[in-house]
């Protein structure tokens, strides 16, 4: 679409919860998970007892590995039972970490990567290799407990932001590999990323406040302030709670040039969150809850780096900057599920309202200034601006039967509307003033999907069970397009509309080896829908210049997997191989300097994945995880400019992580200290040869993070040191001015970072 401003110019001139739970388990729900390991599984009283015991002494009573409960099949069940690799991320462990991002939740995930543009909030999630570098929208999906968060229309800037949420009353993190399509709906094709909430508690008074402080080398110092009050108004009955978090990002980039500065990064996140659960009867409950958080930064992480040499253009940590580049994000989400339990079927209903809106500024002068010079434009400087609002209402209404022994279903319907509107302006500066608006392109567009979906499970005697899915959407989606400028092509006014169906499909088979033991193969499809397109004309034939719509992406995997407890369930491990095959891929194309979406290319993924969780003592814990991915072509994309045969962007070959915790006493209490390290292979931003997604390659990196601390009873002290080696890792780079001649845009990892937090429990 339009929304491809910076990578359309050159083309044109050059030859871009768990579900809330039923009244009698809601006290249980919050202690479902208390592991980071890869989707280690669990009782939630097994782990209720094993965290009870840490805190009382220096030497855990229970040794073996915890079961951990997990809602990734729209059904709350062991994650051994879930026939699909589901990573499980506990918050007190991110905690213990120091994480305070989405980058940071995952960043110990093999296989996950994310695509950032430049800070906390803006980019790409990556999972199994599912993207072509320049998505036209999301390719996997974000959800809070049951909503889903963000754009699926392509021209709402789905493909470049997702919710960076804070650890604002997080429970977990569930990471599901895989296409979703059929239990999740559309833009899910490579996974899903869930955050997983609290529920309120109706039988006690509990709180946390937690105070944090670090300090980054070469940059600033930051700071948290984070507090959770859960307030039972009646026994059995009724309960909400109350969070809100304040962070202080500390910035590392110094910008050079006409506009310099220090820790220019920097900038703060704040949001609460209020959370209502009424539970008049043993069958009925209803849920509330209101959130709201906003990212703000005072300009974007980049450093330039030369596509020639690979080294900083500037000097370590430097980026040029001629004018600001501050941006922020403010999401809002609203939410009620009513949850009846008939018996024989639980009923769901879940209906939310979400609103985003954005304001984001690149300076585009390093690249635009030379490129406009060589047409005899001269300017001083240039910048992008793009505000962006979305507000999406969505119901989803599921009747899930009763546990049984022989036979389980699901049914539901789905409703979404979304409404976006994106404008984009490119403004020059002369002599210390405005200079020619190079570009100015007004894009409203309007987004609805009806679908209903279901999936049936039939378990046999001798531990084998098979479960088919199916999932059929129809979408509506209408485009205007008002656009001037020489950057925009010229004066244009379009109006756009299309519609399409899709339908995707589930099947998996579950075999119980023994009662610790499954293995498994997965069959599933998953979809990003189709569009309307920006068409121009042809000024002598009138005809169009591009289809009027773009059809959508399929993509179909194939997995088998094994996940097994052995030793008494000290050692608990999990392996797969999958198959990706991806058609019709979306891909984005210039005409007259205008983008526009074309269904081209064929890929094919291949990989593995395993992770082990290790208990060898009650004072030891150990976890390590590896992925390997063979991404590539199998049929020309034009849109990408590249062949058969080249490999998908932004995917390391070989990624893996690694786990150690000790636990022990001091001073008579309880303590532990640990050690994580994860290893990225080398990966290309975009593909060798191609002008439009122009070769960027970013070497293999390793980075070491150090964890300790200590437990007073009431008071808990967490101590972590990131990057300890102070490594200048190239975690992910912004392409969009290479075409241009520019320089790659590389976002480090932050640099060395050592911190502190203080817990208070009530």
């Amino acid at each position: 679409m339009a929304v491809a401003l910076l990578a359309a110019f050159p083309a044109a001139h050059a030859q871009q919860s768990p579900q809330t739970p039923a009244p009698a388990a809601a006290a249980a729900a919050s202690a479902s998970v208390t592991t980071a390991a890869a989707s280690a599984s669990a009782s939630a009283e097994a782990d209720k007892d094993a965290a009870t015991d840490r805190t009382a002494s220096a030497k855990p009573a229970a040794q073996v590995l915890d079961l951990v409960t997990i809602s990734a099949s729209r059904r709350r069940e062991p994650a051994r039972d879930v026939p699909m690799q589901v990573s499980v991320i506990g918050a007190e462990g991110l905690e213990k970490r120091g994480a305070k991002a989405l980058g940071d939740y995952l960043a110990n995930e093999p296989g996950v990567s994310i695509g950032s543009n430049g800070g906390a909030g803006i980019g790409a999630i990556n999972l199994r290799g599912v993207t072509t570098g320049a998505d036209v929208s999301a390719t996997v999906g974000v959800y809070v407990d049951e909503v889903q968060i963000g754009a699926n229309g392509s021209s709402a800037g789905g493909n470049g932001m997702f919710l960076d949420m804070g650890l604002l009353d997080l429970h977990h993190v569930e990471v599901l590999r895989g296409p979703q399509g059929t239990l999740y709906g559309a833009s899910s094709v490579g996974g899903l990323v869930k955050y997983v909430t609290n529920t309120p508690d109706s039988t006690e008074l509990s709180g946390k406040v937690s105070l944090g402080a670090s300090t980054t080398s070469k940059g600033g110092a930051g700071n948290t302030v984070a507090g959770i009050v859960n307030v039972p108004l009646k026994e059995d009955v009724a309960a909400i709670r109350v969070a809100a978090y304040r962070d202080k990002a500390p910035g590392h980039i110094e910008a050079v040039g006409p506009l310099p500065g220090k820790e220019t990064d920097g900038g703060q996140s704040h949001g609460a969150r209020l959370s209502a659960l009424v539970t008049p009867s043993r069958a009925l409950s209803l849920r509330f809850t209101a959130t709201t958080q906003k990212i703000e930064r005072d300009g974007r992480d980049f450093v330039d780096y030369s596509p020639a040499t690979g080294q900083p253009v500037h000097g370590d940590l430097r980026h040029q900057r001629s004018l600001s580049e501050r941006y922020q994000l403010k999401t809002d989400l609203y939410s009620a599920e009513v949850d009846y339990d008939f018996g024989w079927a639980r009923l769901e209903a879940i209906s939310s309202y979400q609103r985003l809106d954005t304001e984001n500024r690149i300076d585009a002068t390093s690249a635009y200034v030379p490129l406009l010079a060589q047409l005899g434009i001269n300017l001083d400087a240039v910048d992008v601006r793009i505000p962006l609002t979305l507000s999406r209402n969505s119901q989803e209404v599921r009747l899930t039967s009763a546990a049984d022994k022989r036979f389980e279903w699901l049914v539901g319907l789905y409703i979404d509307r979304e409404r976006g509107r994106q404008t984009q302006y490119a403004q020059s500066y002369v002599g210390g003033g405005n200079g020619p608006q190079l570009a100015f392109i007004d894009i409203p567009s309007r987004y609805r999907e009806d679908a209903i979906f279901g999936d049936a499970t039939w378990k046999f005697d001798g531990g084998f069970s098979l479960t088919g899915g199916l999932r059929v959407a129809r979408n509506r989606q209408t485009y205007v397009q008002q656009s001037a400028g020489l950057l925009a092509g010229g004066d244009a006014s379009i109006d756009a509309a299309s519609k399409d169906t899709s339908r995707t499909y589930l099947l998996t088979g579950l075999y119980a080896l023994d009662k610790t033991s499954n293995v498994y193969v997965r069959v599933a499809s998953g979809y990003r829908p189709g569009g309307p397109n920006a068409v121009l004309r042809d000024i002598v034939t009138h005809e169009p210049l591009a289809p009027p719509t773009f059809r959508p992406d399929d993509l179909v995997s194939t997995e088998l997997g094994v996940k097994s407890s052995l030793l008494d369930r000290t050692l608990q491990i999990e392996a797969a191989v999958f198959n990706v095959d991806w058609k019709d891929i979306q891909q984005a194309s210039s005409v007259n300097g205008v983008s526009v979406v074309v269904n081209s290319g064929k890929a094919r993924i291949r990989g593995a994945e395993a992770s082990l969780s290790f208990r060898p003592s009650p004072l030891w814990s150990l976890t390590a995880s590896a992925s390997y991915n063979d991404a590539k072509l199998t049929q020309d994309a034009p849109g990408l400019d590249a062949k058969s045969g080249d490999r998908l962007p932004r995917t390391p070959r070989l990624s893996m992580a690694v786990q150690a915790q000790r636990h022990f006493e001091l001073a008579g209490h309880a303590a532990y200290a640990g050690l994580s390290v994860r290893h990225v292979g080398e990966r290309d931003a975009g593909i060798p040869g191609s002008k439009q997604l122009v070769s960027y390659k970013m070497p293999a990196y390793t980075l070491t993070d150090l964890q300790a601390g200590m437990d007073f009873g009431r008071y808990s002290l967490a101590l972590y040191a990131r990057n300890v080696f102070d490594k200048r890792a190239q975690v992910s780079t912004y392409t969009a001015f290479l075409p241009l001649g520019g320089n790659a845009m590389v976002s480090v990892a932050q640099p060395r970072t050592v911190g502190a937090t203080l817990s208070a429990s009530f």
